[in-house]
């Protein structure tokens, strides 16, 4: 299903542009899709370095994103989404630069299986990347919010912080709570994309590829 929905996503892959490229199974999916049509890109931007050497692995450049005027569209799967195309993003841990690439892409594709579907975010655990130093500060103010903070144990981010996971959050306005949780400080920001939602959200299923909007 992970795989139906990453090769859906070739169809928005614009001839001569550079492509945003996200972070994760369902990303890899993508990346595997992308190789049979490379020569039709310019290249692409990673959100991670894991990507970013698959990328290679593959033959498809990989840019800096400074040196870039402009992403066509930013492709890339998620851990929770609702029909709003709200997302919970983050479960492999680069959700700081993958927020990046989408902001500064023209179109976000979500690609998922149907069973990332959800009515509300929130089961999956909120990951919030947060720099060293204000690990306890920051989960005393998650406690605040409700949350029940998890830090993920043994992982450094590519940007050398760490990641607090936020257990036990029923997310009824996503817009709201990211803003809110962005703007503690010491927090890089967290997975709730919702600000910068999802343009379109390709979910696999058994009965082939559901476009929502």
């Amino acid at each position: 299903m992970k795989k139906a929905a990453a090769e859906a996503a070739l169809e928005y892959v614009e001839t001569g542009t550079v492509i945003g490229i996200g972070t994760g199974s369902t990303a890899n999916h993508f990346i595997d899709a992308l190789a049979s049509i490379k020569h039709r890109i310019e290249g692409t931007v990673a959100s991670s370095v894991a990507s970013a050497e698959r990328l290679e692995k593959h033959g498809i450049e990989v840019l800096d994103l400074n040196m870039v005027d402009e992403i066509s569209v930013y492709i890339d799967g998620a851990d929770e989404a609702t029909k709003h195309l709200h997302l919970i993003k983050g479960g492999g841990g680069a959700l700081t630069r993958e927020k990046i690439v989408a902001a500064a892409s023209r179109k976000f594709v979500c690609i998922a299986d149907e069973s990332k579907l959800v009515d509300i975010l929130g089961e999956f655990p909120l990951p919030v990347e947060v720099i060293p130093m204000a690990r306890s500060y920051v989960a005393r103010e998650m406690v605040k919010l409700g949350g029940e903070p998890v830090l993920r144990e043994g992982f450094t981010t590519d940007n050398g912080n760490i990641i607090l996971d936020i257990h036990g959050l029923q997310i009824m306005e996503p817009t709201k709570l990211e803003a809110r949780i962005n703007n503690i400080a010491g927090v890089v920001t967290n997975g709730i994309f919702a600000l910068r939602p999802a343009d379109v959200l390709l979910l696999g299923g058994n009965e082939g590829v559901r476009t929502l909007t």
